[in-house]
């Protein structure tokens, strides 16, 4: 298990990670909501990088994990903002995004912010927009008054506890929208999708396949994989992704 260490940013943010130094480019997981970098794909991600001696870096954002902050005052843009501090912190030259969730929509996110960095791109079940195409537009009028009333929503998970949903966590993602904007990927891309995920369906992927502009990019369907894909067959699809966008980039 690799040390954790701590990186305070500009904002006032103790934000957790482990770094592995190796040839780069430095390949950057980014997990999904309410997740964090000792999940099973982070840390099996992790040792892959270590037995090909590749710098790799993982991470939880503020409010998740191993960094302070509470989760319920935290949103899109406040994760960007950690997205980019660890970026320019903590890595020096080129980075390959690993994004799973709502990581995909932050690795979208960071290649839109720092297209020069980013090199590759490999997304897992990647969850763009969520807080408005499936959060906001699948809440019924009284959980929409009741977000208006109270300021936030419980609603429940099968991967956790119930997720609360603040009102900021909806008004930010509409500030940081990826899908109602053209978005030009000049870099390998491959986007991963299992065709059992309940969480984020085919044809969200799909959607974001079809969106994108770039030379290089791919989307495979893994049959029967659900939202966590990390059994072994997935862990081992994740490196092979990983590997064609290195030998690619």
């Amino acid at each position: 298990m690799s040390d954790i260490q701590f990186l305070e940013t500009a904002n006032g943010r103790r934000i957790a990670y482990a770094k592995t130094d190796g040839q780069g480019p430095t390949i950057l997981f980014l997990s999904g909501l309410k997740s964090d970098m000792e999940g099973t794909k982070a840390v099996a991600l992790e040792a892959w990088a270590k037995t090909e001696g590749r710098a790799f870096l993982r991470f939880d954002y503020s409010g998740h994990g191993q960094s302070l902050g509470e989760f319920t005052d935290g949103c899109i843009g406040d994760w960007h903002e950690d997205t980019l501090a660890v970026v320019d912190q903590l890595i020096d030259g080129p980075v390959l995004v690993v994004g799973s969730s709502m990581g995909g929509w932050q690795s979208l996110l960071l290649a839109r912010a720092r297209p020069g960095r980013v090199v590759g791109l490999v997304t897992i079940a990647a969850a763009p927009d969520f807080t408005e195409d499936g959060y906001w537009a699948g809440f019924s009028d009284d959980q929409k008054a009741e977000l208006e009333r109270e300021g936030s929503l419980s609603i429940p998970s099968e991967y956790d506890e119930d997720y609360i949903i603040t009102k900021r966590l909806i008004e930010d993602g509409r500030d940081h929208l990826v899908l109602r904007n053209p978005l030009t990927l000049d870099m390998p891309v491959r986007f991963l999708q299992g065709t059992e995920d309940t969480a984020v369906p085919t044809t969200q992927a799909v959607k974001l396949l079809e969106h994108v502009d770039g030379k290089d990019i791919r989307l495979t369907l893994v049959k029967g994989a659900d939202h966590r894909f990390s059994d072994d067959e997935c862990l081992r699809t994740i490196q092979k992704m990983v590997k064609v966008v290195l030998a690619r980039g």
